[in-house]
């Protein structure tokens, strides 16, 4: 079968040949349809990963067909028995294990689920790793209420995205910041009540005047305008973050935390329970993954590419032949 293969890092995966995976107790072989990319197999390719194995089929979600069935695979294997924290042994699909950028795929089949009817196969592959991370993060962490503020920092991201659909579906007064004009045109034309460029020097004053506050705010970039979210946040407003692509958080002022009971907290990828509840959630509202471009399976690469340029809305999707 045909996979994009990474042999060493700093270096982008190659599509070869490789043999199609055997079977295995309690293991079931999907073919794969469809398949999306992360910023996780990015940083991969750059050695920016711990514990990396080559080579590997890089790719965490992938969409496809087992035992006549339409699936979708949770990429989060191994989670464990508390629902607060993953386990030692938790690994995310495509590293160590190789991953959904092949023709086939062997998967334990607890982590195998059926696809929403109302999802595209391509849909369908832009929907697990970052819809799970973006439905613990704002419904498992937050709970939000239709009466709530949110604000969602990095608008253009495929987490940022779902978590802006999945506040609106629930009827949140939704906010988002973004670098790109453009960016923030399509989350207006998505129903956001605003959107401001964090580029701005005074984009925090700029919210203040739109919502006034924020009961939660989902971030992932961390870094020195961390602080300006507390600022931001209404008394007993959550914060939750999901990454940290700016870095350390400095100059945070632990008076203004306690003084308006705030709750900070670190979210990863989701339990089973999280991920079963997001596709029941998904289905239920009828969401559909934001797809920003479609590649054939040959030219994946360039959606390597791309996604190194930040220009993209939505999700990078491969459709496998």
């Amino acid at each position: 079968m045909k996979a994009w293969v990474l042999k060493s890092v700093n270096q982008l995966p190659e599509f070869c040949e490789v043999p199609v995976p055997e079977s295995k107790e309690g293991y079931s072989l999907v073919n794969l349809t469809a398949s999306s990319l992360n910023h996780r197999d990015v940083w991969i390719t750059k050695g920016k990963y711990a514990g990396i194995q080559l080579p590997c089929v890089l790719g965490s979600d992938g969409a496809g067909i087992s035992e006549g069935r339409r699936v979708l695979i949770n990429p989060g294997w191994y989670w464990g028995a508390n629902e607060d924290v993953q386990s030692r042994a938790f690994r995310v699909l495509g590293m160590p294990d190789n991953g959904t950028f092949a023709e086939y795929i062997s998967v334990p089949r607890e982590f195998i689920h059926e696809t929403p009817p109302h999802l595209s196969e391509v849909e369908a592959a832009a929907l697990p790793l970052a819809g799970v991370t973006a439905y613990r993060a704002l419904m498992s962490k937050c709970h939000p209420i239709p009466s709530h503020k949110v604000l969602v920092t990095g608008a253009g991201g495929g987490v940022a995205l779902f978590a802006i659909q999945f506040a609106l579906a629930l009827g949140c007064e939704v906010y988002v910041t973004s670098g790109s004009h453009m960016k923030m045109d399509r989350a207006i034309g998505m129903g956001v009540a605003g959107a401001v460029n964090y580029r701005d020097d005074d984009w925090m004053d700029q919210l203040k005047k739109m919502a006034g506050g924020f009961d939660i705010i989902i971030d992932s970039a961390g870094g020195d305008g961390f602080r300006h979210l507390v600022s931001l946040s209404n008394p007993g407003g959550k914060i939750v973050f999901y990454g940290g692509t700016l870095g350390n958080i400095n100059g945070l002022n632990p008076q203004t935390v306690f003084w308006k009971q705030l709750s900070i907290m670190g979210s990863t990828m989701g339990s089973p329970r999280d991920f079963a509840e997001m596709l029941e959630f998904v289905d239920k509202h009828r969401i559909i993954p934001v797809v920003d471009e479609v590649f054939e399976m040959e030219e994946w690469d360039k959606a390597f590419e791309k996604m190194e340029q930040g220009q993209q809305f939505g999700k990078l999707v491969c459709i496998h032949s």
